[in-house]
């Protein structure tokens, strides 16, 4: 089955389609679908990994968190999620995700990108961060972060196929979601298909992409937010917040909601966390941000994320029931905003 029709299956389905790849169940059957339920002593394990892109004389650390396996049980090929983190992070970003979305079985490989990672700042004179991050937003390492996807895909074949690697028969890569937060949702937003002035988007756009889930959107920095989005066909999940303000480039909160009007509708969606900061969708905790961080965002967070990869990459139909249903307001504060087309 291709992977259009099998996406067209899940959107109008309203029978459960058996799962594709992955772990084993987390809940027992009859019991009502909950994307924050993990069995006990699921969590994933963690492998740091590298590579060089000999073509392009670059190296990519990796780091892979794998679901567990039962004892006695032979591991199964799961779905894959990739993460892009932001500016000046690592691939050591996003580790709340990387571990609730192994504990739901999938795959999950966190990027690092050269030139626009932690090591631009880190051995920078501190009054020269900044500028040094802002040099690092440009569009040089913009593309050379869009190629870098591509390379992983490539990269986590063959190690699907080598004997004796640790991610040897792991990987399900018919089934692939892309995710990242600000710079990083600016890669994500590249690969899965958004457009360019010059007819850029299709050379960055990669095919084995199935959905895609973006913390702090942004909008295109030239041209119009019709334009860049108006094509998306895939299943987009955006996340942001009331004040999610970007300290480099001048993102603020009000443009990164020019995204969700202008993408077709299907299968896409927006969520708005009341009083999100930037660093609301980030591991770190309060000395981040300007005022308390509240708990429920990264619960709110976890939920809706992976009930939408259990629905776009697993084919899970009660995942998508809850999504579409009033599975999200069970999580929601009263004051966020979620809507969907």
């Amino acid at each position: 089955m291709s992977r259009r029709v099998r996406l067209w299956a899940v959107l109008l389905s309203p029978v459960l389609l058996s799962p594709v790849g992955g772990a084993k169940a987390w809940a027992a059957e009859g019991e009502a679908y909950d994307p924050l339920r993990l069995a006990a002593g699921a969590e994933p394990a963690t492998h740091d990994l590298s590579f060089d892109d000999a073509q392009r004389k670059r190296t990519i650390p990796l780091k892979a968190y794998l679901p567990k396996v039962a004892a006695g049980e032979a591991a199964e090929p799961a779905p894959v999620v990739l993460f892009s983190h932001g500016l000046g992070g690592s691939r050591e970003g996003g580790a709340y995700l990387g571990k609730h979305w192994g504990a739901r079985g999938y795959v999950v490989v966190a990027m690092q990108h050269a030139g626009s990672d932690s090591e631009v700042w880190r051995n920078a004179p501190l009054g020269e961060r900044r500028n040094a991050l802002s040099k690092a937003a440009g569009g040089e390492n913009f593309l050379l972060r869009a190629k870098d996807v591509a390379a992983v895909l490539d990269q986590l074949t063959n190690w699907n196929g080598e004997a004796g690697h640790v991610l040897a028969g792991r990987l399900d890569l018919e089934h692939v979601g892309m995710s990242g937060h600000s710079f990083g949702a600016v890669t994500t937003q590249a690969v899965s298909g958004q457009s360019f002035p010059l007819g850029g988007g299709a050379a960055l756009t990669d095919a084995r992409i199935d959905a895609a889930v973006l913390f702090s959107p942004s909008p295109p920095r030239a041209g119009s937010a019709e334009k860049a989005f108006g094509s998306v066909r895939l299943p987009w999940l955006l996340m942001t917040g009331t004040k999610d303000d970007s300290p480099i480039g001048g993102i603020t909160a009000a443009s990164r909601l020019e995204v969700f009007p202008a993408l077709p509708a299907g299968a896409k969606y927006e969520l708005v966390l009341d009083g999100a900061e930037h660093s609301a969708f980030g591991d770190r905790g309060p000395p981040a941000d300007r005022g308390r961080r509240n708990d429920n965002h990264h619960r709110v967070i976890l939920a809706l994320s992976t009930a939408f990869w259990d629905a776009y990459l697993r084919g899970d139909a009660a995942a998508k029931t809850w999504l579409d249903g009033a599975g999200p307001r069970s999580v929601l504060e009263t004051a966020d905003r979620w809507r969907t087309k």
